[in-house]
């Protein structure tokens, strides 16, 4: 298995899928904790699916069904923080805004007179097709959204925590929000390269809810949330390459497993330290 992996890191398309997954992870992984603090799974799902859209409109403009992902992703962030910011809006707004995209992607799919094979591969992940010029795009993508949560990282956390308090405090608790989804719509756009839009929900949560069960500190909370992410995507592409099963099912198995062992094993080395104590 080891010498066949090392055969297989001599190929250009595979040292590309492997770039590619660290920067989806990492930006999957910063991301991710903040969605699971903020509630926000389903605005996840909405901007994954609406995203879709956004690939299949462009592919009938004959334009990159990528770029289109981003742009549908963004736009939806758009409306969303506009919309319903909320907790109690929020979810009505985002199920609105996601019907009425999916029904638009239903619409560009009748439309489109050809198989439309780059936007469903979308659906499943397509991180075995990436090219040296998508790197570029995902590289971009992933330094704007990382300067921009490290920028927004103190205000953004205090808003996370007490939205109410740091309003009063003067932190432009409405800007921060909009700002947020639009780095999570590009997370999610990342994201869908390797897992696709039926899974997304994988590397912008599950990395974020198991560190959560490892950490009550937001700074640390965030770093493990990246480590997973990494190994769930670094470890799903080698898996994959040297049994040829889809890339997503294991990064899917990877970050549950985690999940699991953090729910199972942090409460027992709370209390084997309390006994300790």
């Amino acid at each position: 298995m080891i010498e066949q992996l090392a055969h297989l890191l001599g190929y250009s398309f595979v040292q590309n899928m492997l770039i590619a997954g660290v920067l989806v992870a990492v930006v999957a992984g910063l991301t991710s904790r903040f969605v699971v603090a903020r509630g926000m799974s389903f605005a996840v799902h909405a901007l994954a699916e609406v995203g879709f859209t956004g690939s299949v409109g462009f592919l009938l403009l004959g334009l990159s069904p990528v770029f289109g992902l981003l742009t549908g992703s963004m736009v939806t962030a758009l409306v969303i923080g506009s919309l319903g910011l909320r907790i109690r809006e929020r979810d009505s707004v985002v199920g609105l805004v996601m019907a009425f995209g999916l029904g638009l992607g239903v619409l560009f799919l009748s439309l489109y007179s050809r198989y439309a094979t780059e936007a469903i591969a979308l659906l499943f992940g397509a991180i075995t097709s990436v090219s040296s010029g998508d790197l570029v795009l995902l590289t971009v993508v992933a330094v704007i959204t990382t300067v921009g949560l490290g920028v927004m990282y103190r205000p953004l956390t205090f808003a996370t925590v007490d939205p109410i308090v740091a309003e009063a405090r003067g932190v432009p608790v409405r800007l921060i929000s909009i700002l947020f989804l639009m780095l999570l719509a590009a997370a999610v756009a990342e994201a869908v390269q390797v897992v696709g839009v039926l899974l997304i929900l994988t590397l912008l949560i599950t990395p974020g809810a198991t560190a959560e069960r490892l950490t009550a500190q937001p700074g640390q909370a965030t770093a493990w949330s990246v480590v997973i992410a990494l190994l769930a995507t670094e470890g799903g592409i080698v898996l994959a390459l040297v049994t040829a099963a889809p890339v997503s099912f294991f990064v899917t198995t990877i970050a549950f497993i985690c999940y699991v062992a953090a729910r199972v094993g942090a409460p027992a080395v709370e209390r084997l330290r309390g006994l300790r104590g």
